[in-house]
């Protein structure tokens, strides 16, 4: 049996973008993986019909345009842009969208426009050190101290707070929908900075989706890697790290299971601090195979591959809330991507695939 220098155990992203890194540096490298092939979250398949591709769970990517990693790799994956990052349909009829232009965008939102172009202009302007002090290890001083310090006073805040330097019903559902994705109530300390970094990832980079959906990613990453010498074993389940023939072992799999697999190997702290882990709120989704594009109210929202359906700040707000608390929104924040309306080779000639979640307590039937 070959010995390598390391292994990575699982093959999910973070997994892959982990093997090819190491790989890079010239290290000899295995990579394992439980499942029939890779990608784990950024896998695309045939969920409702013959010829629909949707994707099994991340669509959208934009950390992936922004990412110090990306950034570097020049990875072989073709990004489709849409004219429009995201939208949020209002009553009405009335649309407000993230726009790739700040005054675009802030000419949206009526009296909060210098607010919002105040806001997020900084954030635009410092885009790349803002993504590497948000993505990269922490250190000490940090890395870049302005951005450090700019993320962690105004991102640091709860989006609610933040939501309240708005006054306009528009610049509110906007914060609200993007400050969503953190899948926490808004009262927490550091919802704003998820929705301030996706907001000004969305202004400098756009939110993009992957050409022939998002096991594009994960083929590409793939091929990096079996091209710098990586090996790949599929169907490989592992029990006991010490079964793996390597000096280093990198665990790309949840906590309860690397203590099930190494505790031996872990220090007891850390057993200690893995063993009350406990997952977060997860999400319900469903993919609709169609046969012609969804007719928008509006025109803005068919230009976007993201629309956030969740209606005004106080609504998302409350969904929110519920969900943090073990309860189901009786008015559930939705999340909808529409890739085929951009990607045609997603469903066959003159149909469409979309698919759409909302967050709900862990556990949820």
């Amino acid at each position: 049996m070959s010995r390598y220098d390391a292994a990575v155990v699982g093959a999910g992203p973070n997994g892959l973008a982990a093997a090819v890194e190491l790989a890079r540096t010239g290290r000899s490298v295995l990579l394992l993986e439980a499942a029939g092939e890779i990608g784990g979250g950024t896998r695309t398949a045939e969920l409702t019909l013959p010829g629909f591709h949707h994707d099994v769970c991340s669509a959208i990517h934009p950390a992936a345009m922004a990412s110090p990693f990306f950034r570097d790799l020049d990875l072989d994956v073709d990004w489709v842009q849409p004219p429009v990052p995201f939208s949020h349909p209002l009553d009405g009829g009335r649309t407000v969208a993230l726009y790739r232009s700040v005054a675009e965008t802030a000419a949206g939102l009526g009296d909060d426009a210098d607010r919002y172009r105040s806001v997020m202009q900084p954030f635009v302007d410092d885009l790349d050190r803002m993504v590497d002090v948000a993505l990269g290890p922490v250190t000490v001083p940090p890395t870049h101290s302005m951005p450090f310090t700019r993320l962690a006073t105004v991102g640091g805040l709860p989006a609610a707070l933040l939501a309240r330097t708005f006054r306009t019903e528009s610049a509110k559902a906007l914060i609200a929908g993007v400050s969503a994705h953190a899948i926490a109530s808004f009262r927490v300390p550091g919802t704003a900075a998820v929705g301030l970094m996706l907001a000004a990832i969305g202004h400098g980079r756009g939110w993009p989706l992957a050409r022939g959906g998002s096991a594009a990613i994960a083929d590409a990453l793939g091929r990096r890697f079996l091209a710098l010498g990586g090996v790949i074993e599929l169907e490989r389940m592992v029990d006991d790290v010490d079964e793996i023939p390597a000096d280093m072992v990198f665990l790309d799999v949840m906590p309860p299971a690397a203590i099930a697999m190494a505790r031996h190997r872990i220090d007891r702290a850390a057993v200690r601090r893995w063993s009350r882990w406990r997952p977060g709120p997860g999400v319900f989704k469903v993919d609709w195979a169609l046969d012609a594009p969804i007719p928008w109210a509006d025109p803005v929202s068919a230009m976007s591959a993201t629309v956030h359906v969740g209606g005004s700040y106080d609504q998302v707000r409350v969904a929110e809330q519920s969900v943090a608390r073990g309860e189901h929104p009786e008015h559930p924040f939705v999340l909808l991507a529409q890739p085929s309306s951009f990607d045609a080779g997603r469903a066959p000639v003159g149909q469409h695939t979309a698919w759409a979640y909302c967050h709900v307590p862990n556990g949820s039937d």
